[in-house]
């Protein structure tokens, strides 16, 4: 049996974020988040789920930090809730939010795992949304003046930092199909919103530079490959058409610039306006390490009927999770090949990583098997990446544990560990056992 072992400093981890699993949204004077809003509008979220209690991480961290533990995890990467924070989304601080993250920090560090802080995990305080969310441009220094309080606060015990989660998911989402909070339609705040995320993002990366020196930053990107449905020349070029959303973030990031198509697919002079105007050049910074978040892929086909992109996607004969997402690991070796040839970024890191399928409860134990060959076969990807001489420096699970996942509410299961909401219990499951041990053995067994 051959054994793949991974460079002695890899940072494995697994991921949260602060909505899907503290619960408790009011305690000690925090403000009101838009999702908080979004979930108790009645149709938004399956079954009338709401994050209130979720896994009542915000009352039981000690305890969760002890199956991290028993885990072995090296890093934690979690977020941070703005409006715990700035309960109104500016002004007053609120300074019971920073003791408890503190807290948290001090007991990740006594416990031997690095905590990985992402400052913004979609959960915009609601009084900041009241005057226009992130299409008012006073939000770059808003988000600014936020991120700077936690850097004053933890930057001596937190190294690693990330400005914000898969930005294109929550701007598209939040203001394009309003699908997500809040619940816009509007491809002009779109643009707009982009814009502004890609300066608050710049910007804070320059904070941190010019004031803080012992630590790196960088951000994290969801990216989806996408493949042709055949090899006809049209599927091809409906490829090209369809993955151009995956530059919108990194070419601006990157080289000061959206992908040179996008004048064309936007058709619009005055978003062209919005997105590629003067200050552009600003949003061209340095990071210390790229994140990159990956799920799935997506296999496509030429369809005129579809606007802008001319395309629709197919669906394959491959296993599929609960999410209907495709199982494709080897997808996640292409995205980090694609990453370090087009932007050669210092650092790559794999921040959110893993499936939902439905898991069941047996004598306290939970059988997850599907789960289990779902990480075992794209950890070995990222093991090819390596040896490629890709710069691949840590890998994260989504999620620690089950938690609230969106629209889906408590109706899908990404966790290493099993939570029985109503009773708060915690199990283990048998892949995040493996993962205990491929992380003990810093290698896998093939």
């Amino acid at each position: 049996m051959a054994k793949l072992t991974f460079p002695e400093d890899f940072l494995w981890g697994a991921s949260t974020s602060a909505f899907q699993i503290e619960g408790s949204p009011f305690a000690n004077g925090a403000g009101q988040s838009i999702w908080y809003r979004y979930a108790h509008t009645p149709g938004n979220i399956l079954n009338g789920d709401t994050p209130d209690i979720a896994c009542d991480h915000y009352n039981r961290w000690k305890e969760d930090i002890s199956l991290m533990k028993k885990l072995g995890l090296r890093g934690y990467r979690f977020s941070i809730s703005w409006p715990r924070i700035y309960p109104e989304g500016r002004g007053k601080i609120n300074e019971a939010a920073l003791d408890f993250y503190d807290h948290l920090i001090d007991e990740l560090l006594n416990a031997n795992i690095e905590p990985v802080v992402m400052l913004y995990h979609w959960d915009l305080p609601g009084a900041l949304q009241d005057v226009g969310g992130w299409t008012n441009d006073d939000i770059v220094k808003w988000y600014e003046e936020y991120a700077n309080t936690l850097f004053k606060k933890f930057s001596d015990r937190v190294k690693k930092w990330l400005t914000f989660d898969e930005p294109l998911s929550f701007v598209a989402g939040g203001y394009l199909t309003g699908e997500m909070p809040p619940g816009l339609k509007d491809i002009y705040a779109t643009g707009h919103a982009m814009q502004n995320v890609l300066l608050a993002h710049a910007n804070t990366v320059k904070l941190y530079h010019n004031e803080y020196y012992n630590g790196k930053i960088g951000i994290t990107i969801g990216i989806k490959p996408i493949y042709p449905a055949s090899n006809s020349s049209a599927d091809k070029k409906a490829v090209k058409r369809v993955s151009f959303i995956n530059q919108l973030f990194l070419d601006p990031i990157f080289f000061g610039k959206y992908p040179k198509d996008a004048k064309k697919y936007f058709n619009d002079d005055e978003l062209a306006s919005i997105l590629c105007g003067n200050d552009f050049v600003k949003v061209k910074c340095p990071m210390d390490f790229l994140a990159v978040n990956y799920f799935s892929r997506g296999v496509v086909k030429n369809d005129p009927r579809i606007p802008i992109l001319g395309a629709s996607e197919v669906k394959t004969d491959a296993q599929y999770t609960e999410t209907n997402w495709e199982v494709y690991p080897e997808g996640i070796y292409d995205v980090l090949k694609w990453v370090h040839e087009r932007y050669n970024p210092r650092e790559i890191y794999i921040t959110s990583n893993g499936s939902a399928f439905t898991d069941k409860v047996e004598r306290e134990s939970v059988h997850d098997k599907n789960r289990l060959e779902y990480l075992k076969a794209h950890i070995i990807q990222t093991h090819r990446a390596i040896q490629e001489g890709i710069n691949l420096r840590g890998y994260f699970v989504w999620s620690l544990m089950d938690n609230f996942e969106l629209k889906s509410g408590y109706s899908k299961r990404f966790g290493l560990i099993y939570v029985d909401y109503p009773t708060q219990k915690r199990i283990i499951k048998d892949s995040g056992k493996w993962y205990a041990k491929t992380i003990s053995n810093n290698e896998i067994q093939i």
